[in-house]
C-alpha cells in the first residue's frame, strides 16, 4: 500500500544509447585509430596538440558536441602526465571560444564519465565532453521523444569547427 507521502519512482528510457555502447564494445578504440588518421571526415578530428586532440562526437547530443581526447590509452586521470593533463584543459578552453564565436553558445556542460560504471561508452581510453547549450535548446528530446534534434550534419559542423579554430598552435 503506497503511503501518503511516497513518491514513485519514474523510469526515463533512452533505448539509442544500448546501439552506441554494444557497438563502442565491439569495436577497437577509435581514439586510437584516429590518432593514426589523416584529420577528415571520416575520423572527426579537427585540431592536435602535441599530447591530446579535439574530436567531434559521432553521436552528439547538440551541434558542435566535441570531445577532448589524450593520444595515450590511459583510463585514469593519475595516469596522464602532467603535460597532457594541461593541454587537454587548454583545448576544453578553445572549444568552448570555438563554440561560443561560431555557435553563439549561451552554456556549456564540460566533463568526463570516469569508468564504465560512470556511463563511459569508451571506458579504458579518457575523455573529455564539451557539450555546447543554448537556453531553450531540445536536450530533453532524447529522453522523452526518443529522438534528437540536430539542425545540422556532421559533415558541415566539422567544416565549421575546425575552419574557426584558432590557428596558433599550443
Amino acid at each position: 500500500m503506497k503511503k501518503k507521502n511516497e513518491q514513485k519512482l519514474e523510469h526515463v528510457w533512452a533505448p539509442w544509447r544500448m546501439k552506441y555502447i554494444q557497438e563502442a564494445s565491439q569495436k577497437k578504440c577509435f581514439f586510437c585509430e584516429g590518432v593514426h588518421q589523416q584529420d577528415s571526415i571520416e575520423n572527426l578530428v579537427v585540431k592536435r596538440g602535441k599530447f591530446a586532440f579535439v574530436m567531434l562526437n559521432r553521436y552528439p547530443y547538440t551541434s558542435g558536441h566535441l570531445m577532448v581526447v589524450p593520444y595515450e590509452h590511459k583510463a585514469a586521470m593519475k595516469n596522464l602526465s602532467p603535460e597532457t593533463k594541461a593541454e587537454m584543459m587548454q583545448l576544453i578552453t578553445e572549444a568552448i571560444q570555438v563554440l561560443e564565436k561560431e555557435y553563439g553558445a549561451e552554456g556549456f556542460n564540460v566533463g568526463a564519465n570516469l569508468g564504465a560504471i560512470a556511463g563511459a561508452g569508451v571506458a579504458d581510453h579518457l575523455h573529455f565532453h564539451v557539450v555546447p547549450r543554448w537556453n531553450g535548446d531540445t536536450n530533453f528530446m532524447t529522453s522523452v521523444g526518443n529522438a534528437r534534434v540536430l539542425p545540422e550534419n556532421l559533415p558541415d559542423t566539422f567544416q565549421r569547427i575546425k575552419n574557426n579554430w584558432p590557428s596558433q598552435n599550443i
